[in-house]
């Protein structure tokens, strides 16, 4: 779905929250503005207030905006900069991912109470397959009903739900649903409801490709639907064209797949202004080694790639990777593989942001270990597990390597990729 698309909010009685939902199996649970709701969950007083999520330096970017905020026009993905100079009295935040990802476990639960055909996009959404589940539950709106019911009730957040044939539509009804709504697509209305929206509603349609299409005269999905495949191949390629012919007429066959296989675990920081100090680039490296190290972890996962990042002040952008012998999960290893990536590397320029990722991710259980002569029988894993056990009491803040104390500006505008 193209990133600028906005849909209104239904009010067709053909496609509400009571239209008839047989055919409907597939929901697409979408939640509001998660992470400025439970910002707000956090701090009752902020309710009825603008309230914006995301880094808070000069290059920081918004990651959520309350319904308040986003009438100002803020929207996610927009500088701070910018939703300062549109809403100057919002309450900026900096993003705190423990709770946010504690919130998206609790809610993720109560989808599966209802059907273990669960399949996670991101903290906040997730598609549903309650096929399996109207004999104890009802119909799929019924079902809907329930779930928004209980996220309210037991998280005091809200969610959008739309229900639908596919996973496709599914996605496009909570979307036009929100916030806080209920939306139907019926089986035999699949059409109806596509092809009078615009042509950037449709998956795989950013703004390049949605302007490419316009100057073509293909305005809406409908207009897509009966244009001549080799004009779209014309447009957007080949494999592209194929692609958004069959969502323009309502094709989407792609099952919900509750196994959700995590291709890498990283995070990245941008500076507030460009680095040329070696050793403020060494503390960045570390602190994110750190918070890779703890995720990795924290999902029961082992890689065996390292993957540095370095993006210039004039946003030319370089990555080197190593693979090691064996699979770590420990942030001292993936440190000294990202330091001596980046002494290797001698950008010799000033950087504006640093990122390290870890790839090729198996389960940790089972997973061999290096073994050094003569190393202690316990070392940094064993180290750094007891730090995630005091981070877990005590919060992150009050533990870690002594050189990042002071540090915290560093972590300010991380932009962390996955929980």
């Amino acid at each position: 779905m193209g990133r600028s698309q906005s849909l209104p909010r239904g009010g067709d009685p053909r496609f509400g929250p009571d239209a008839d939902d047989s055919g409907c199996p597939i929901l697409h649970v979408d939640m509001d503005a998660f992470f400025a709701a439970v910002e707000v969950r956090r701090r009752p007083e902020l309710r009825g207030r603008p309230v914006v999520v995301g880094g808070l330096g000069p290059r920081g970017v918004v990651s959520s905006a309350s319904y308040e905020a986003r009438r100002y026009g803020v929207r996610s993905a927009m500088p701070t900069m910018r939703a300062r100079a549109l809403c100057p009295d919002a309450v900026y935040l900096p993003p705190d991912f423990t709770q946010y990802t504690a919130a998206s476990r609790a809610v993720m639960q109560i989808f599966r109470d209802v059907t273990p055909l669960v399949e996670p996009l991101s903290l906040d959404e997730a598609f549903l397959d309650v096929a399996g589940a109207r004999r104890l539950f009802g119909s799929p709106a019924a079902i809907a009903r329930l779930i928004r019911e209980r996220v309210a009730a037991e998280q005091g957040l809200t969610c959008s739900v739309g229900v639908a044939p596919s996973k496709f539509v599914a996605k496009l009804g909570s979307t036009r649903a929100k916030p806080d709504g209920l939306l139907v697509v019926p089986a035999g209305r699949v059409l109806d409801f596509l092809h009078p929206l615009p042509v950037a509603a449709l998956w795989g349609v950013g703004e390049r490709a949605a302007e490419a299409l316009r100057r073509l005269g293909l305005n809406t999905i409908g207009d897509l639907a009966e244009a001549p495949l080799g004009m779209l191949r014309r447009a957007v390629g080949e494999a592209s064209a194929s692609h958004l012919h069959e969502l323009a007429w309502g094709r989407d066959p792609r099952r919900v797949s509750p196994e959700h296989v995590e291709k890498s675990i990283g995070a990245e920081v941008t500076f507030d202004a460009d680095v040329a100090d070696p050793l403020e680039i060494r503390r960045a490296l570390l602190a994110l080694a750190e918070k890779v190290g703890a995720r990795l972890r924290r999902a029961g996962q082992v890689g065996r790639t390292v993957s540095l990042k370095v993006r210039m002040a004039d946003f030319r952008t370089v990555n080197r990777s190593r693979t090691l012998a064996v699979p770590t999960d420990t942030a001292r290893e993936v440190f000294d593989t990202v330091w001596a990536l980046y002494t290797a590397l001698d950008p010799g320029d000033r950087i504006r942001l640093v990122g390290v990722r870890v790839e090729g991710l198996a389960g940790a259980a089972g997973a061999p270990r290096q073994l050094t002569l003569g190393a202690p029988e316990r070392g940094w894993r064993e180290a750094e597990a007891a730090a995630d056990a005091a981070a877990a009491r005590f919060g992150r803040s009050v533990i870690g390597p002594a050189s990042l104390l002071g540090a915290r500006d560093v972590r300010r505008n991380e932009n962390p990729r996955r929980p």
